[in-house]
């Protein structure tokens, strides 16, 4: 049976680029810097997925050391599509990742100075949580949830 939610990848057309980018910008650790995966155990592993030879760069960002991170991939043998401008997150399929902080305003503004592209232009409060969106230059949409109660998980505010 399942027991735990591993990682979220997200495709990127520069793993380099995109680690310095989640790190500098949002603050997060390079838990495992890029690296390059090739061969069987590749071919084994995705060739049904990916034209074959498979290649996959990747590089894990995160907050900490357990398995809640972002795999950062790129398939430089197989380019993919860029995120369709009019891609929405009523679109069916994964919409958004959720990244919790703790202060919404000052991280927003932090973000803000960054440069980061806000979706939404104010903070809203709903179900227990404060939050604000957001995407990042590849057009993954990112959430930043403010909870009230530390000790719960974001879903049991209330």
């Amino acid at each position: 049976m399942i027991t735990g939610l591993a990682h979220t990848a997200v495709c990127v057309a520069d793993v380099e680029a995109a680690a310095r980018w989640y790190a500098d910008v949002l603050g997060l650790t390079v838990l495992s810097p890029p690296y390059r995966m090739a061969g069987q155990q590749m071919d084994d592993d995705m060739g049904e997925l990916v034209p074959r030879p498979v290649v996959v760069k990747a590089a894990i960002v995160g907050t900490g050391t357990d398995d809640r991170v972002l795999e950062l991939v790129a398939y430089p043998d197989a380019p993919g599509r860029p995120q369709r401008d009019d891609a929405a997150v009523t679109d069916h399929g994964l919409t958004h990742v959720g990244l919790v902080c703790d202060d919404i305003e000052a991280t927003r503004a932090d973000l803000e100075a960054r440069g980061v592209r806000f979706l939404t232009t104010a903070i809203a409060s709903v179900a227990g949580v404060r939050t604000t969106w957001f995407a990042d230059p590849w057009g993954v949409v990112f959430i930043l949830v403010e909870k009230r109660h530390t000790d719960r998980p974001y879903w049991r505010q209330l």
